[in-house]
């Protein structure tokens, strides 16, 4: 679905590239953790301790691939489209491997990793497809693709793009595309994968705690983590 028909907010777009290397001087400011990282503690697999090789797609900053080896994940390779990016995620140190690459497209080893991840990247996709069939092509045959996004609900309720604000002071959103839950659920049978688990998070009390501007929409779900295995 095409974010203009919910945009509440009217903010000039810009693409993810130049968007995220924008970004990236408050990215580590402006994303909560109850946002991704709150909702991959409740999963009950896979079980991250026992992951001897990660692609982390999207990696940013490395705050997903720091979380993986705080968790015992043996060793991480990550891939964005972000220069800037990806160069906070050398500082971080949490990866073994960094390389400039588009998700659906990683020139990672195929059949290489039992854990593929990706997190807030969904939502910058115009087809789903290409990302699980990606992760696909990554996993070992019994591996496992965590995805963690925006949930569609709060996009098209909230009307909010995902954005931040550059230093000359103007609201600027990223490009954004609204793909339901079906549609995830669609492009990940159709790569082959089958679902093991799916959390959903809500716009609760600790989410207010960080948040307190945002208690209309109490209740509702902001994010979505689903588990997927391949056969």
């Amino acid at each position: 679905m095409l974010f203009s028909d919910f945009d509440a907010r009217g903010y000039r777009t810009v693409d993810v590239r130049s968007g995220y290397g924008e970004w990236v001087r408050t990215y580590e400011r402006s994303v909560e953790d109850v946002m991704d990282i709150g909702l991959l503690e409740l999963l009950t697999e896979p079980s991250w301790e026992r992951a001897r090789r990660v692609a982390d797609l999207g990696c940013g900053t490395g705050r997903t691939g720091a979380w993986l080896r705080e968790r015992g994940a043996a060793a991480v390779d990550g891939v964005d489209l972000t220069p800037e990016m990806l160069d906070r995620a050398r500082l971080r140190g949490a990866h073994d491997y960094l390389g400039e690459a588009d998700v659906r497209d990683t020139g990672l080893a195929g059949g290489a990793y039992d854990l593929v991840v990706a997190s807030l990247v969904d939502e910058h996709l115009a087809d789903l497809a290409p990302l699980y069939g990606e992760a696909w092509r990554l996993a070992v045959s019994g591996g496992a693709f965590v995805l963690v996004g925006y949930h569609p609900h709060f996009i098209m309720h909230a009307g909010m793009p995902t954005h931040y604000t550059p230093p000359d002071g103007e609201p600027t959103a990223i490009s954004t595309t609204v793909h339901l839950i079906s549609d995830h659920v669609t492009a990940a049978l159709e790569a082959g994968w089958r679902l093991a688990e799916m959390r959903e998070g809500v716009i609760d009390e600790q989410w207010l705690a960080v948040k307190p501007q945002w208690k209309r929409f109490r209740n509702h779900p902001i994010s979505v983590a689903t588990v997927w295995r391949k056969p």
